[in-house]
């Protein structure tokens, strides 16, 4: 005799859909969310905001997703090869059958990460110029009124407005409230330097903030701080954490000062100290005035005793006998020039009359013209029989050639 077992039900037969679906139910309940650091691969920003990345190890890599996380990973500089720590659970994208992290929370992976993304901007900064001492702008005086850029509720505004008071009680303050910490303080506070800079209700821009840890200042560590000062047309104090304390704004800033509250004894002097100024500037105005007022007077007396001063129409009538002067040699010279000027004309006109041909034809010459009215010049060019004009000194003679001799011929008949 045996024991008969009753049969198992046979297993369930489901779909793809169906097991995806399961997996993702398990998943998403069995495990709580978590924090997760990993290398970034495989990184998409996607034009809908969402970010796709994948996370891996030496060994190992992961799929994430960040819903609606573009912004924050512009923010952080988000690049390939990042080692990050985020903050997600468990899901499962179910079209794929992939398992995946749903990532809440982004943050660099670590002090080192940030060190980096803090080196890599100032050098690239650096390059660019806008550490320049050149570019640096001087910081008034005696400012008319001060912008503060901070929190409201801080330390910092609390110690610079105590040290106002004291050494120049009254001096106007307008503060540009903002978050010096967290995802929107680096767009607050550059939003905050542009404002006062469009208003021009100030004279200069003071930064500041009490200290922290990198991670508390790094809002004073992002780009767009560091362009929006860069970009100021008002000068820029940096005051931002303890002395110890470096950020980009800092060497972006036209001047960083240590604290909030020396920054604070930086804009303003202390009453006394500028009355004492003013009164020093004031002896040195009187002596100067002195000084300038003797000068003034002696050479004021050395032009009294000087003879244009003491005979100012003796100046004129030496100039009115020079003129006098000049004119009879003016005179003189036109009449020598035109003397010249005549001679040189006769001889030119005797000339010319001793060329004219009719001076020649009143001496007893002929001029003989041919049918042509050329000038015979040559016995042989006209034989016998040739008509010719022949013009004297007054008429002309219409001539026939009976013979004609040679220049040859006639001087052998001679």
């Amino acid at each position: 005799m045996h024991d008969e077992f009753p049969e198992s039900p046979p297993p369930p037969v489901w779909t793809v859909s169906e097991l995806n679906r399961l997996v993702k139910d398990v998943l998403e309940q069995s495990v709580r969310a978590f924090w997760l650091r990993g290398e970034v691969s495989d990184l998409t920003i996607h034009r809908s905001g969402h970010v796709y990345l994948t996370l891996k190890d030496a060994a190992s890599q992961v799929s994430a997703v960040f819903f609606r996380g573009a912004e924050t990973a512009r923010n952080l500089g988000l690049q390939a090869g990042m080692e990050v720590e985020v903050l997600g659970r468990l899901s499962v994208y179910e079209p794929r059958g992939q398992y995946q992290v749903l990532v809440q929370t982004l943050r660099p992976g670590g002090l080192g990460a940030l060190q980096r993304r803090f080196e890599e901007l100032k050098e690239r900064l650096r390059a660019e110029g806008l550490f320049d001492p050149d570019r640096k702008r001087p910081i008034p005086e005696l400012p008319r009124c001060v912008g503060v850029v901070t929190s409201p509720q801080g330390a910092a505004i609390r110690d610079f407005l105590r040290v106002v008071e004291r050494r120049f009680g009254g001096l106007h303050v307008r503060i540009a409230p903002v978050t010096v910490q967290g995802k929107d303080a680096a767009r607050q506070i550059a939003a905050a330097i542009r404002a006062l800079n469009d208003m021009q209700a100030c004279d200069v821009i003071v930064l500041t903030r009490g200290g922290g840890s990198l991670e508390d200042l790094w809002s004073f560590n992002e780009e767009v701080v560091a362009r929006a000062i860069a970009a100021s047309e008002l000068p820029v104090i940096s005051a931002i954490g303890h002395e110890k304390d470096v950020t980009i704004a800092d060497f972006v800033a036209d001047l960083r000062v240590a604290t909030p509250s020396a920054a604070a004894e930086l804009v303003v002097r202390a009453k006394a100290e500028l009355a004492e100024t003013l009164r020093a500037h004031a002896r040195r105005l009187q002596s100067a005035l002195k000084l300038r007022l003797a000068t003034l007077r002696r050479r004021f007396e050395r032009a009294a005793g000087h003879p244009i001063l003491r005979e100012p129409l003796g100046v004129v009538r030496r100039y009115q006998q020079r003129v006098d002067e000049l004119g009879v040699r003016l005179a003189n010279a036109q009449s020598r020039v035109l003397a010249l000027r005549q001679a040189r004309l006769e001889r030119n006109v005797d000339r010319l009359r001793a060329l004219n041909p009719k001076a020649v034809l009143d001496r007893g010459y002929a001029i003989l013209f041919d049918g042509r009215d050329r000038a015979v010049r040559d016995a042989a060019a006209v034989p016998p029989g040739t008509p010719l004009r022949g013009v004297l000194a007054r008429g002309e003679l219409e001539l026939t050639v009976r013979a004609s001799r040679p220049e040859d011929a006639a001087e052998a008949r001679e």
